[in-house]
């Protein structure tokens, strides 16, 4: 493990011919090559024709995300699977599912809420905008101080790119996966580009439709219904109110039939790719102030052993969940150290690092030479609570107020 951490350390100084380090996966799906596999959803806009005027308009629907790029020496379609924010959170739910069961020691921010009954719990491993997120600059600490204002907020907020020593004390994982502090008043706000990048696509998907409805055990009849302040009540059949209550279509309101009607579906595809990569020249990069060159050269081995560390727990399993419907199979996966290309290609070479076990043991030696070199990390994370306002809002979001409209219906 030694040898493999030494040259880790000169590739992430720029003192060796290793530039990155890429991991190249093939998946298919756990039911079979051929059957269909969920893409994410998300709001495409589409131009359709009005047939009653001939005219174009844009619209706003659910699609998935298809793009072009080259496969080998071909152009070929495919759709994304998983893109590399996404890659990137689940990364850090597997590092902080380490940290909660006691395998790895990651200092971190926790943001800790009680709000009806519930004991709630946000950490800049989960956040949107991990250790710079608004919900952190609206927190308190345990003396009731602006997070902002104590000794490690402070710290954080006055970072600028040329030391970055206090995330690395505090919260190393924002150096690896990015950060920009854009919920901050300042002229120049803190960017700091991720280093490790991953993303799922499917190669020439074929797109599927499904039939989708409602079927209610009792035969409820499907006719609108009107929101009261107790409720609601079905309208009578001439269609008549009562009162000024909103009129609904009985399955908006969770009962009744809803026909089946076709819609977008899964898709095929003719193969499943990973690919991830550890931008070494991005490590390089990190200041550390008036930090000694052992420091230096430490903390950029342990942060790149950290992104090593939460790829081998995210991805290093036979089977990975992306999605319901998209339950995928590992087939092959290949880790190498690439270096300076001759004659035109670049020059690799495989590492060997295959399973979570050996890149904690290999992140453990990182941290060992990290403390040597004069970091310290706190066995315990920053403790903090929210504001009164942000307590206010979340205890609001978590009440039961009435009958909703049901989504998508």
């Amino acid at each position: 493990m030694e040898a493999l951490y030494e040259r880790l350390a000169e590739a992430a100084s720029g003192l060796a011919v290793d530039g990155a380090i890429r991991v190249t996966a093939r998946y298919e799906p756990v039911a079979g090559v051929g059957t269909p596999v969920s893409p994410p959803t998300v709001k495409v806009t589409r131009t359709v024709r009005d047939l009653a005027t001939g005219k174009e308009r844009e619209v706003d629907g659910p699609g998935q995300l298809f793009e072009d790029r080259w496969v080998g020496q071909e152009s070929a379609e495919v759709v994304l699977l998983d893109q590399r924010q996404s890659q990137a959170n689940r990364c850090e739910t597997a590092l902080l599912e380490a940290v909660d069961q006691g395998d790895v020691l990651l200092p971190h921010l926790a943001l800790h809420v009680s709000a009806e009954g519930r004991e709630l719990r946000m950490t800049n491993l989960d956040a949107p905008h991990r250790s710079r997120d608004a919900y952190f600059r609206d927190a308190l600490d345990e003396s009731g101080a602006k997070f902002d204002d104590t000794v490690a907020g402070r710290a954080l907020r006055d970072t600028g790119t040329g030391d970055v020593r206090a995330f690395l004390e505090s919260a190393p994982s924002d150096l690896v996966y990015g950060l920009w502090d854009s919920h901050r008043k300042r002229r120049v706000q803190l960017k700091v580009p991720r280093a490790y990048t991953s993303e799922m696509v499917g190669l020439r998907p074929l797109s599927g439709k499904r039939a989708a409805g409602r079927l209610d055990v009792w035969n409820f009849p499907g006719d609108n219904v009107e929101l009261t302040a107790d409720g609601w009540r079905p309208v009578d059949g001439a269609g008549k109110k009562s009162g000024k209550g909103k009129t609904l279509k009985a399955s908006a309101v969770g009962h009744g039939m809803i026909p089946p009607v076709a819609g977008m579906g899964g898709v095929t595809v003719q193969a499943i790719e990973r690919n991830a990569s550890l931008a070494l020249a991005g490590l390089r990069a990190l200041r550390f102030g008036d930090a000694s060159k052992e420091y230096v050269r430490a903390a950029r081995a342990l942060l790149a052993a950290l992104a090593l560390l939460g790829d081998r727990l995210a991805f290093a399993a036979p089977a990975v969940r992306l999605r319901s419907g998209c339950d995928l199979l590992l087939v092959s996966e290949r880790i190498e150290w690439v270096g300076r290309g001759r004659e035109g290609v670049a020059v690799t070479e495989p590492l060997e690092l295959e399973t979570a076990g050996q890149a904690l043991e290999l992140f453990e030696f990182a941290r060992s030479r990290a403390e040597e070199a004069g970091l310290m990390w706190s066995k315990e994370p920053v403790r903090l609570r929210p504001n009164a306002q942000v307590q206010q809002a979340i205890e609001r979001s978590f009440r039961l107020e009435g009958i909703g409209e049901a989504e998508g219906e």
